[in-house]
């Protein structure tokens, strides 16, 4: 019997051993898309306890805290003690079998803090003290435990208004990791939103362009994306619920902006009008400056009103979503690559049944530069065993996974990068046990090489940070 979270956890054969320990192991995490909070970074936070590190908004933990049956002030509440959150996060853990929380836990509390105990109700007060202890020592704060995981770069997740200035603090500082913007424009797209009027005035605002027009609103926008490119951005990423691909005049898109500047209610297809042509627009600019583009689908969003009235979006209440959208999304790609638009571009699904959609798709639209259309990693509920192994697995048999750029935390944490970690032994465990089969012959060169390239260089060339 195998024990759990030992050196070799997740690794079946002496391959895969061979292949992470020797090759994967040993690469930086270049962690393109998070929501690293970035005045953290810039000022090197301090934690004051693991709680504030690992269930300040982590929305994972507190959905399986509430399936537990935890009443929401442990999970969210303003006056509850660290300690009481703690203590019930620590009495839903053993009830996470199966559920990739378990795994996440272990490995966070091995990796960052040596502790190999398993957390439950009798250790808890233990490992809770323990990892305190530890918070106060230099080399656990937030700049700290980036180093600790071999971080190399990171790239935030940031709106067009952001003026960037913890950026700008981090970079003058001389940390030695780079942290990098990422253009997230979604509230200019979601003009459906109550706030979307308000939201275009303050971008004017931010931009110096008085906004009257949905000309001007992209003129605003042309301004800021220049502005993002001089402070080292290189992609952009976009929530969506699906790809769209209602045909539009400029006079059709200028009206529904008016009508909504005006506080109007739009129909269905006037919104989904908007952001086909909001997407194109966005596509051009990334083109025009040599980004890469995301695209995040598939998601359906606050889905409980009480609590989004009570505690706001991403607060643990989205889900995964069906949507038809293989024909629109072909459509979009295939309408900026004639006109020689199309960027390199990333595609996350959250919905595994499109896995093999995706994996098709890229083909359709490669060439000019080693995988230039990407299959994105598992994405949110994807991001454990059974997600990341499909994904990896479609992306084989349909694509080339020799050129995929690999893993990314997608989290607001300083802890979660052991997903990077996990993310690399389930790569070496799926070629490992392919070389066992005899489906893949034994050729340490090449597979050591695919399991770097997949881990660190891939991402290093695709994303054009150096």
């Amino acid at each position: 019997m195998k024990q759990f979270n030992d050196e070799n956890f997740l690794l079946d054969n002496e391959v895969a051993q061979d292949l992470f320990h020797n090759h994967a192991a040993k690469m930086p995490i270049i962690d393109y898309h998070c929501h690293l909070i970035p005045e953290m970074v810039a000022n090197d936070h301090k934690f004051k306890s693991i709680t504030e590190l690992w269930l300040g908004g982590d929305h994972y933990k507190w959905r399986a805290m509430r399936t537990n049956g935890v009443d929401e002030k442990y999970c969210t509440g303003k006056d509850t003690s660290d300690w009481e959150k703690f203590e019930k996060w620590a009495e839903t853990v053993p009830y996470t079998f199966r559920n990739p929380l378990y795994h996440w836990t272990h490995l966070e509390l091995k990796t960052a803090f040596g502790i190999t105990k398993l957390l439950s109700p009798k250790t808890a007060r233990e490992i809770y003290d323990e990892c305190n202890e530890k918070l106060k020592q230099p080399e656990y704060s937030a700049r700290g435990l980036m180093r600790r995981y071999n971080v190399e770069c990171v790239c935030t997740t940031d709106d067009p208004i952001d003026d960037l200035r913890y950026h700008k603090q981090t970079r003058e500082s001389g940390f030695e990791i780079k942290m990098i913007p990422a253009w997230r424009p979604d509230k200019a797209m979601n003009i459906e939103k109550p706030d979307f009027a308000e939201y275009v005035n303050k971008l004017g605002e931010v931009a110096g362009v008085t906004i009257t027009t949905f000309k001007d609103m992209v003129d605003a926008l042309q301004k800021r994306h220049d502005f993002f490119t001089a402070n080292g951005c290189k992609l952009s990423d976009h929530g969506i619920e699906e790809f769209y691909d209602e045909e539009y005049t400029d006079a059709q898109i200028e009206a529904i902006f008016a009508k909504a500047m005006s506080k109007k209610e739009l129909t269905a297809y006037e919104i989904r009008q908007y952001k086909n042509c909001f997407l194109t627009k966005m596509a051009e600019m990334d083109a025009d400056a040599d980004w890469t583009q995301q695209f995040h689908y598939g998601a359906i969003r606050d889905n409980n009103t009480k609590m989004y009235e009570q505690l706001g979006p991403d607060t643990g209440f989205d889900s995964i979503g069906e949507f038809n959208t293989a024909k629109a999304m072909s459509k979009f790609l295939n309408k900026l690559n004639m006109e020689g638009k199309l960027t390199r571009t990333i595609l996350y699904t959250l919905n595994p049944c499109a896995n093999e959609v995706i994996a098709t798709m890229l083909g359709n639209f490669q060439g000019g530069c080693p995988g230039k259309i990407q299959f994105g990693s598992g994405w949110w509920f994807n991001d454990q065993l059974d997600g990341m192994t499909r994904q990896m697995n479609a992306l084989s048999v349909l694509g080339l996974l020799s050129r995929f750029v690999g893993m990314l935390t997608d989290s607001r944490s300083f802890l979660s990068y052991p997903r990077h970690e996990y993310f690399r032994r389930l790569l070496c465990n799926i070629l490992g046990t392919d070389v066992e089969k005899g489906l893949l012959p034994n050729d340490h060169e090449i597979l050591s090489r695919m399991v770097e390239d997949i881990s660190y260089n891939n991402a290093r060339n695709y994303f054009k940070f150096y």
